[in-house]
């Protein structure tokens, strides 16, 4: 997977590096961790002296990368050290963003869902080593040794074969699909590589997983979360998805670039039909709660009744989730800079990246949705954890603020601007993507014209695992639309021969795609494929994975709808 400086959202939120990602030959030995230190016996930390200017220093980032808004909370021997909002909810509105606003968190909400399946573990209701179809019998991917031999614990390790983002378009935008349909969808969701034989990102197995938690423990996974995680943890202000917000909430609105350029206001979202692998709304004061029990290897910060320390899951659970299953190959970065970042080992646990920085062990992921994006950051050995939220789509932001924090505990040996190294970055990425969209406007042939009348294009395609996209012809405009996507509306034109381009409606979905048409011997369409047009597309849009047929020759009968 090749991770973009510039923000990816929900998949993609995902990993957010800045190095290209495949599989390694060999995972790096296990590293000895230090035992953890108790909530309950500390002593509070001051904050180093290199982050006397944090203020300064986010603010900068939030004018480089056009951040309305950005909370940090950073946790140190099982203290909060710091907690603090920067800039404002929403441009054009007064409220600010404060230790206690709310953002979605996105594929942070992963590492919720890992730690629930281990207590159900724990709790003796399922082994982490179970077939998926031992708890959810009807549970099929495309090949059928896949299906037998899929774990539970491979639903969190993005090891399945499946492709890039593969599915993410019956979630993202939001569908009408529920979490079961899913799921069943998988069933014709390609497989594209070997079974445990690679890294890919996905997001539709979280799905599973979801399913996994709701049957072991007979709850919803919103009650299980809420009763079993928030609850002892003390996170009182978070919230399983958007449905739970209030109007007069401290809440931060999103905010996307619309066309790549201009700043507005993202509504939030509700993601229902895959909820355990993002969607959590949280501050950073509840998220600081979270790093300090991950910290103290799963400590609850209160006693029981008993007078005994609690825990949230046990040591053994935790080193599970923190052990490597997926390795993923460190490439180069995209600009000299980011060098230093570059790690000595790199991978995938339960729902956790590891990797490091500096000589130190991380345990870190990141989150993307419309309009936010975050990164948690978690330093074993030092006991220390750090946690950005902002409400733009810019890792670079978080990145940068992350690692300004993380040299001044780990005593880098000088002071690196990140925003700066972070801004040419972006600036890199950004030409990049100008020069692939320069490519093909030049290879474009702007004398052809489509084979057919444009009329002959209107109809209904159906793809295996998706279902349904619909394109009309609306007074001479051919109008395409996603039978389970209502965001995902927009107007054809045509590009050369029988390519179009598709300019969604929704203008901050940064997704126009081509939309490209085989025809047959006798010149009737036989399929229609899709595929982002700028580089910079969230991968989420996994158009590519689409293999559309005209409903009058498809002779499938195993579809869900």
């Amino acid at each position: 997977m090749s991770l973009r400086v510039m923000s990816p959202r929900v998949a993609g939120c995902c990993a957010l590096f800045v190095f290209a990602t495949s599989a390694w030959a060999q995972a790096p030995a296990a590293r000895q961790l230090p035992p953890p230190v108790s909530i309950h016996d500390r002593v509070r930390p001051a904050l180093p002296a290199q982050l006397l200017d944090f203020g300064a220093y986010v603010d900068s980032a939030r004018k480089a990368f056009d951040v309305p808004g950005i909370a940090v909370a950073i946790v140190k021997d099982g203290h909060v050290v710091m907690e603090q909002g920067f800039g404002l909810r929403e441009i054009g509105k007064p409220d600010k963003v404060d230790a206690h606003t709310l953002f979605a968190i996105a594929s942070n909400t992963k590492a919720f869902t890992a730690a629930s399946l281990q207590q159900l573990a724990e709790a003796g209701k399922l082994k982490m080593d179970d077939r998926v179809i031992d708890h959810l019998p009807w549970f099929r991917m495309s090949d059928p040794y896949v299906t037998h031999e899929m774990r539970i614990r491979d639903l969190l390790a993005h090891r399945s074969g499946l492709s890039l983002g593969a599915g993410d378009l019956l979630y993202w935008p939001p569908t009408s699909y529920t979490t079961k349909e899913v799921v069943q969808r998988l069933a014709h969701v390609p497989i594209k590589n070997g079974f445990r034989s690679g890294y890919a990102y996905d997001n539709i197995l979280f799905a599973v997983a979801t399913l996994v938690i709701e049957q072991a423990s007979g709850q919803s996974y919103a009650d299980y979360v809420r009763e079993h995680i928030f609850k002892p943890v003390g996170m009182d202000e978070s919230l399983i998805d958007k449905t739970y917000l209030k109007p007069g909430m401290d809440v931060a609105m999103g905010h996307a670039k619309s066309d790549f350029k201009d700043l507005e206001p993202v509504p939030p979202m509700a993601w229902l039909n895959d909820p355990g692998a993002g969607g959590i709304y949280a501050s950073v004061h509840d998220m600081a709660k979270w790093m300090n029990v991950q910290l103290a290897g799963g400590m609850l910060p209160t006693n029981g009744a008993d007078g005994k320390p609690q825990r949230l899951f046990s040591a053994d659970s935790q080193q599970q989730m923190w052990s490597m299953l997926t390795p993923i190959t460190i490439g180069k970065p995209p600009i000299p800079e980011l060098a230093p970042l570059t790690p000595h080992f790199y991978g995938y646990g339960e729902a956790w990246f590891l990797s490091d920085y500096q000589g130190r062990r991380l345990v870190w992921h990141t989150g993307g949705w419309p309009g936010m994006v975050s990164r948690v950051t978690l330093v074993p050995e030092l006991h220390l954890g750090v946690v950005v939220l902002t409400n733009q789509e810019s890792g670079a932001a978080f990145n940068a603020v992350t690692y300004r924090v993380l040299d001044a505990y780990l005593n880098a040996s000088h002071k690196t601007d990140w925003v700066a190294v972070y801004d040419k970055a972006v600036k890199h990425a950004a030409g990049k993507a100008d020069d692939s969209v320069a490519k093909h406007e030049a290879a474009r042939d702007k004398n052809s014209k489509p084979s057919l009348p444009l009329a002959k294009y209107a109809g209904t395609y159906r793809d295996p695992w998706y279902g349904d996209v619909v394109i009309s012809n609306e007074h001479g405009k051919l109008r395409l639309r996603f039978s389970k996507t209502p965001q995902l509306v927009g107007t054809m034109t045509p590009w050369q021969h029988d390519t179009f381009t598709v300019r969604w409606d929704d203008r901050a979905l940064n997704a126009d795609a081509f939309v490209d048409f085989s025809l047959d011997v006798d010149g009737h369409i036989r399929e229609m494929r899709m595929q982002p047009i700028s580089p910079l597309t969230d991968f989420s849009f996994d158009f590519q994975d689409l293999r559309l047929v005209p409903l009058a020759v498809d002779t499938s009968k195993s579809q869900h709808d």
